[in-house]
């Protein structure tokens, strides 16, 4: 079976003080489940957060981080940072990294493979725009993305990674893609991994959805068959929002 995993991506979001705050809300409310849930405050809160939640069954992974391990990269991150506060999961790609910072595929295979090399789990995001999807090239770039940063990678590799599918055009947009469509590109996604590596690769990794979660169409998108869970950025800033969507998982 696989791991079920619903992730809030906080992005530039809550100081301090309000990280603390709404960890200690979280860790209130949170419901019983199986699956594994993660929040990704900014950098310089993740001490805080790995402390909040020292007691809980609450993950903290970070929002990004360098391919070196040191040097003059003046503002980045580096693994061994991370893991030194207890950190060992990142999330990679985001569309945001790649839009606005001009994150390429080759960058972030090296990011990946910085990840594998220190045993960190990693949360690959990927996904078309809007115009892919209406030209009908959506499913041929997410098969570019994953073979350029991934296919490349060992097949004991695969072990320590989660995919998050993000269709770009359904992200802080109020338009998300319909559970059917979800699953449609799931199934691909796994089909193509299956291709390249093995069937078994193919049906471990979790494959999460990250395009515009809410409690109103969380269950209908996780009961797809393909579908593991969430990378949820709006909703996970609301402590009753995202209780909802780990209740629905």
């Amino acid at each position: 079976m696989r791991t079920q995993i619903v992730a809030g991506n906080w992005k530039m979001n809550k100081t301090l003080d309000e990280t603390e705050t709404l960890l200690s809300e979280l860790s209130a409310k949170l419901p019983n489940t199986e699956a594994q849930v993660i929040v990704a405050p900014t950098f310089v809160n993740l001490a805080l957060a790995k402390n909040s939640l020292e007691s809980s069954t609450i993950q903290v992974a970070a929002q990004n981080m360098h391919f070196a391990e040191n040097g003059a990269f003046t503002g980045e991150i580096s693994a061994e940072m991370l893991q030194n506060i207890g950190v060992d999961t990142v999330i990679l790609g985001h569309s945001e990294r790649r839009s606005h910072f001009g994150e390429e595929d080759d960058l972030l295979a090296k990011k990946v493979d910085t990840a594998i090399k220190k045993g960190m789990t990693a949360i690959i995001c990927f996904g078309e725009e809007l115009g892919d999807r209406k030209s009908g090239n959506h499913f041929s770039v997410v098969e570019r993305q994953l073979k350029n940063a991934l296919f490349h990678l060992e097949p004991k590799a695969w072990a320590q990674i989660v995919l998050a599918y993000e269709p770009v055009w359904a992200i802080g947009t109020g338009e998300t893609a319909s559970p059917e469509q979800a699953q449609e590109m799931h199934a691909f996604i796994r089909k193509t991994i299956a291709d390249a590596f093995t069937p078994s690769i193919a049906n471990t990794v979790p494959i999460l959805y990250g395009g515009s979660v809410k409690p109103a169409n969380a269950a209908d998108i996780f009961s797809k068959p393909d579908v593991d869970g969430g990378l949820i950025g709006g909703a996970s800033l609301k402590v009753d929002d995202f209780v909802a969507i780990i209740k629905a998982i």
